[in-house]
C-alpha cells in the first residue's frame, strides 16, 4: 500500500500541488467488483483546500488517473455502518450517498481519523459520523495531538505525513557509505556475525569519541543550550503572533463568508425579480384585452361592415386571449382566474349575441326571398340566392370564431340555417318545377295529373291495348300505323320533332338552372362554415349506375342532422340532403311525366342526365349534386330499359291480318324510326354503351319477331315477308353505319338474298312444267348409268318425243306464262319496299340459267339432231322487257 501511495503522489497528486494525506482501496458496494482508490488529499499553497478524490486504473494501461473529487466542505454525512461490530462498509453522503466497500477494516478505520482529522483542522465544521465506535473517536484527538509536535502545526500536512510515512529512502551519501563499508568487508556477506560484531566495535569507538569530544566542549554546549532557550522563547512568541493572527484571519473569514451569503442573497434576490418581472410581462401582454375590443364584443354593431370588422377583430384577440399556454403555476393565481372567469363571460355574451342575429338574418332571408318568387312563377329560372350569400359571407370569421369556440351554439345556428332555406328552396323549386311540367303538357296547375290535355290534343292511353295491333294492306299501312301509335305512349310517331325538341330543351334548362344553384349553395354553406370540401370516389360513378340498375336504393331524407358526423365532408352532403331534400322527389316526378308524354323522351333524358353527371363528377365525386344526380340517373337508365323491354313486347303480341298482304312490319318501321332518332340523340354521348346494349337486344327481337309473322303469314309466302323486312333492316342498317350492328347488318343482307333466291325458284317453279318432266328422266337414266349419247334409243326420249314436248311450248305461250307470273309477283310485293323489278331480274336470270341447262341437255344427249328450242334467250330477254314496260 505504501508503493502504490508514493507512486499516486508522484503521478497525480504532486503535479497538481496536492498531498496525499491517506488512501483507502475500495469498490462500490451491490455491484461488480472493480477496485478503486479514495484519496484524502490537501493543498500545498494557502488557502488550503482538503479534498476525498476517486482514483482508479486506466483500462488502456497499467497507470492511475483521476476520475472524480469532492470537496470536504460538501461532505454531510460519515456512516460507518456499524459501531460495534467491524465492518469494511461505509457510506459517504456528498450530493448523493456513496456506499463503498473496504479491502480491510483498518484501512477503513484509518481513512475515517484521517478524514476526522481534517475537519477539525481545516473546516471547523460538524461533519456527522454516525455508526462509528465511541472508543475510536475517544482515541483520534489524542493520536493528533501526539502525531503534530510543537513547532510543526504550520506546516501543510502537519503531523499527519510523519505518523503515516514510516519509511523513508537513503539517499545517495548514505547509499556511498553502506557501499565502501561493504566492500571493506568482503566477508560481511559469509559472516554476518562477525561483521555485527566489527560494526558494534567500531560504534562504540564512535560514541566514546562523541562524548570525550561533547565533555570537552560544553562551554560550547552551554551555549547552545542558551541559545537554544532563546529560540524556544522566539519561537513561543512567533506561535502567539500566528495565533493572533490566526483568530484575526479567522473573524475576517467569517465577515468574508457572511459577505458571500449576503452577495449570494441578493444575486438570488434579483434573479427572483427579474424572473417575477417576467412572469408579469407575459401575462399582462397575453391576457389583458383592449378596452375598445371590449366594448365591440358588448356593443358592436353586426349589421354594418365596419361592425362586423371590429367584432371579429375583438372574437380574435379574445380567442388568442384564451388559447394562451400559461406556465406551469399561472393557473393557481386569483388574477388570472378572474381574467380567464371575464374572458368566458365576454365569449358567452358575444356569442348569444351573435347566433341571436344571425337567426334573424336567416329568418329575415326566408322572407325576402319568398318575395320574389312571384316574379320567377311564369319563367322557368329559380331565383338568386348571390346576394344573401354574399352579405352572410361577411359573417364567415365570426361563425369560425363560434365553431372553434362554442360549437353547441354553432351545431344550433346550422340547424336553424338548414331549416330555414329548406323551406324556402322547396317553395322554390317546387314552384319551378310546376312551370317545367306546364310547358312541356301545356296543361294548367288544376288540370295537370300527369295527362296530356288541352291545347296539345295528344292524350295518354295504356299499353295493353297494343296487344291487338294487326297489319293491314300494303295501301293503308301508313295509316294504320299512325292509328296504332295513338293508342300507345311507348311509340314517339305522334310528336313531331318540334314537340321533341322543346322537351329536350326544358329538361335541360331544368338541368342547369338546378345544377349552379346546388353548386353555389355548397360552396357558400362550404365558406360560411368553414367545412372543407375533399376530393373523393365515394360518389355515384358512370359505372355505379349501371351496377346499380335494377337494385333498389335506399333513400333516406333524415330532418335533422345526425349528431355525430365522420367528417367535415360528410356535414356539407347532409346539410345539403337536408336543404335540398325534394329535389330527388321532383326530378323524378318530371321524369315520370317525360316518360309518360312519349317513352322516347327517356332516350333524351338518358343523355342529358349522364352528361350532367359526368360534369358533377369531374367538379366533385362526393357532392350532394352529383349523388343525386347519380340516384336520378338510374332512374332514368331504368325507364330507358322499360321503353326497350317494351318495344320488345309488343314486337312478341304483335298479330297479322289474314285477309291483306304483309309489306313491311310495323316494328320494323319502329326500329328504324328509334334507331334515326337514337343515333341523332346519342351523337357523341357519354352513355353511348347503353345505347348499343338496347340495339342489340332490339335487333334480335326484330329478326325473331319477323321470322315468327312470317311463319304465321297465310296472305303473303314467307319468304316474301322475309325478303321485304330484312331488305327494309338491311337498308336502315347501311345509312345509319351503326357500328355495334354490324354483324347483324351482314345477317340482314344473307337472310334478304337467301329469301330472294328461294323465293324466285319457288314463284318460277316449272314454266316448261312437260320439257322439264321430260329432262328430269333423261337425268334419272344418265344417273342410272346409260351414256348420255345413248339415251336417245330408250323408246320414251328418243328424238321424236323430244320433238313433240318443244312444240307444245312455243315462245307466245312462253311470253303469256311469264305475264302471268309478273302479275303474281306483284300481287304478292308491296309499294314501299320498290323490290318488284328486283325479283323480276332475278327471275329473268333463273329462267334463263334453266333455259341453258335444257340447251346443254340436248347438245349432250341429241347430238346432231338439229333439235333446237322454239324461242332463244333473246327471246326470253324481249317477253321480260316487254312485260316490265306493259306494267
Amino acid at each position: 500500500m505504501t508503493a502504490i501511495k508514493h507512486a499516486l503522489q508522484r503521478d497525480i497528486f504532486t503535479p497538481n500541488d496536492e498531498r496525499l494525506l491517506s488512501i483507502v482501496n475500495v469498490c462500490k458496494a451491490g455491484k461488480k467488483k472493480r477496485n478503486c482508490f479514495l484519496c484524502a488529499t490537501v493543498t500545498t499553497e494557502r488557502p488550503v483546500q482538503v479534498n476525498v478524490v476517486k482514483v482508479k486504473k486506466s483500462d488502456k494501461g497499467d497507470f492511475y488517473k483521476r476520475q472524480t473529487a469532492w470537496a470536504l466542505r460538501d461532505l454531510a454525512v460519515v456512516d460507518a455502518k456499524d459501531a460495534v461490530k467491524e465492518s469494511p462498509e461505509f457510506d459517504l453522503h456528498f450530493d448523493k450517498v456513496y456506499k463503498w466497500v473496504a479491502s480491510s477494516t483498518v484501512e477503513k478505520n484509518t481513512f475515517i481519523s484521517c478524514i476526522w482529522k481534517l475537519n477539525q483542522r481545516y473546516l471547523r465544521k460538524k461533519i456527522d459520523f454516525i455508526n462509528v465506535s465511541s472508543q475510536l473517536l475517544e482515541e483520534l484527538p489524542k493520536v493528533a495531538e501526539e502525531s503534530v509536535p510543537s513547532g510543526e502545526n504550520q506546516s501543510v500536512a502537519g503531523g499527519d505525513e510523519e505518523a503515516v510515512d514510516e519509511y523513508q529512502e537513503l539517499n545517495a551519501r548514505e547509499e556511498q557509505d553502506i557501499e565502501i563499508m561493504m566492500e571493506g568487508c568482503e566477508y560481511a556477506i559469509a559472516n554476518a556475525e562477525a561483521f555485527a560484531e566489527k560494526l558494534s566495535r567500531e560504534l562504540q569507538v564512535l560514541d566514546g569519541a562523541n562524548i570525550q569530544s561533547i565533555m570537552a566542549s560544553e562551554k560550547q554546549v552551554n551555549i547552545l543550550m542558551k541559545l537554544l532557550d532563546e529560540a524556544l522563547k522566539e519561537v513561543d512568541q512567533i506561535e502567539l503572533k500566528l495565533s493572533s493572527y490566526e483568530e484575526m484571519l479567522q473573524s475576517v473569514k467569517e465577515q468574508m463568508d457572511q459577505i458571500s451569503e449576503s452577495n449570494h442573497l441578493i444575486h438570488l434576490s434579483n434573479t427572483n425579480n427579474v424572473k417575477l418581472l417576467s412572469e408579469i410581462e407575459f401575462l399582462v401582454n397575453h391576457m389583458d384585452l383592449a378596452k375598445g375590443h371590449i366594448k365591440a364584443l358588448q356593443e358592436g354593431d353586426l349589421t354594418s361592415s365596419r361592425g362586423i370588422e371590429a367584432c371579429t377583430n375583438a372574437a380574435d384577440a379574445l380567442l388568442q386571449c384564451m388559447n394562451v399556454a400559461l406556465r406551469p403555476g399561472h393557473d393557481m393565481l386569483h388574477a388570472v382566474k378572474q381574467q380567464q372567469q371575464r374572458f368566458s363571460d365576454l365569449r358567452e355574451q358575444f356569442a348569444r349575441r351573435l347566433a341571436s342575429h344571425l337567426n334573424s338574418v336567416f329568418v329575415q332571408q326566408g322572407h325576402d326571398q319568398s318575395s320574389t318568387l312571384a316574379q320567377h312563377s311564369a319563367e322557368l329560372t329559380l331565383p338568386n340566392h348571390h346576394p344573401f350569400h354574399r352579405d352572410l359571407l361577411r359573417y364567415a370569421k365570426l361563425m369560425e370564431w363560434l365553431k372553434n369556440t362554442d360549437y353547441g351554439k354553432y351545431e344550433g345556428l346550422t340547424k336553424n340555417y338548414m331549416d330555414y332555406l329548406s323551406r324556402l328552396y322547396e317553395r322554390e323549386i317546387k314552384d319551378f318545377f310546376e312551370v317545367a311540367k306546364i310547358k312541356m303538357t301545356g296543361t294548367t296547375r288544376e288540370g295537370k295529373k300527369f295527362g296530356l290535355h288541352g291545347s296539345s290534343g295528344k292524350l295518354t292511353g295504356s299499353t295493353s291495348s297494343l296487344n291487338k295491333l294487326s297489319v293491314q294492306s300494303s295501301g293503308n299501312r301508313r295509316s294504320q300505323s299512325s292509328s296504332l301509335l295513338d293508342m300507345g305512349n311507348m311509340s314517339a310517331s305522334d310528336l313531331d320533332v318540334a314537340d321533341r325538341t322543346k322537351f329536350d330543351k326544358i329538361f335541360e334548362q331544368v338541368l342547369s338552372e338546378l345544377e349552379p344553384l346546388c353548386l353555389a349553395e355548397q360552396d357558400f354553406i362550404s365558406k360560411f362554415f368553414k367545412l372543407q370540401q375533399h376530393q373523393s370516389t365515394s360518389g355515384t360513378t358512370m359505372n355505379e349506375v349501371e351496377e346499380m340498375d335494377g337494385v333498389a336504393l335506399s333513400r333516406s331524407h333524415t330532418s335533422g342532422v345526425p349528431q355525430t358526423v365522420s367528417s367535415e365532408k360528410d356535414m356539407i352532403r347532409q346539410m345539403m340532403t337536408k336543404i335540398f331534400r325534394c329535389i330527388e322527389p321532383e326530378l323524378n316526378n318530371l321524369i315520370a311525366l317525360g316518360d309518360k308524354i312519349d317513352s322516347f323522351n327517356s332516350l333524351y333524358m338518358l343523355v342529358k342526365m349522364s352528361h350532367h353527371v359526368w360534369t358533377a363528377q369531374n367538379v366533385d365525386p362526393a357532392s350532394f349534386l352529383s349523388t343525386t344526380l347519380g340516384n336520378v340517373l338510374v332512374t332514368v337508365k331504368r325507364n330507358f330499359d322499360k321503353c326497350i323491354s317494351n318495344q320488345m313486347k309488343q314486337m312478341d303480341e304483335v298479330k297479322i291480318s289474314k285477309k291483306s298482304k304483309v309489306g313491311i312490319l310495323p316494328f320494323v318501321a319502329e326500329f328504324e324510326e328509334f334507331a334515326a332518332l337514337a343515333e341523332s340523340i346519342f351523337k357523341n354521348a357519354e352513355r353511348r354503351g347503353d345505347l348499343d346494349k338496347a340495339y342489340i337486344k332490339l335487333i334480335r327481337a326484330v329478326f325473331d319477331s319477323v321470322e315468327k309473322v312470317a311463319n304465321e303469314s297465310q296472305k303473303t309466302p314467307r319468304d316474301v315477308v322475309m325478303m321485304e323486312n330484312f331488305h327494309h333492316i338491311f337498308a336502315t342498317l347501311s345509312r345509319l353505319k351503326i357500328s355495334c350492328l354490324e354483324a347483324e347488318k351482314k345477317e340482314a343482307k344473307q337472310k334478304y338474298t337467301d329469301h330472294l333466291q328461294s323465293y324466285v325458284i319457288y314463284s318460277l317453279g316449272q314454266p316448261l312444267e312437260k320439257l322439264n318432266h321430260f329432262f328430269e328422266g333423261v337425268e334419272a337414266r344418265v344417273a342410272q348409268g346409260i351414256r348420255e349419247e345413248e339415251v336417245s334409243y330408250q323408246l320414251a326420249f328418243n328424238k321424236q318425243e323430244l320433238r313433240k314436248v318443244i312444240k307444245e311450248y312455243p315462245g307466245k305461250e312462253v311470253k303469256k306464262g311469264l305475264d302471268n307470273l309478273y302479275k303474281k309477283v306483284d300481287k304478292h310485293l308491296c309499294e314501299e319496299e320498290n323490290l318488284l323489278q328486283v325479283v323480276w331480274h332475278s327471275m329473268q336470270d333463273e329462267f334463263i340459267r334453266q333455259y341453258k341447262h335444257f340447251e346443254g341437255l340436248i347438245a349432250r344427249c341429241y347430238p346432231g339432231s338439229g333439235i333446237t328450242m322454239e324461242f332463244t334467250i333473246q327471246d326470253i330477254l324481249d317477253y321480260c322487257s316487254s312485260i316490265a314496260q306493259s306494267h
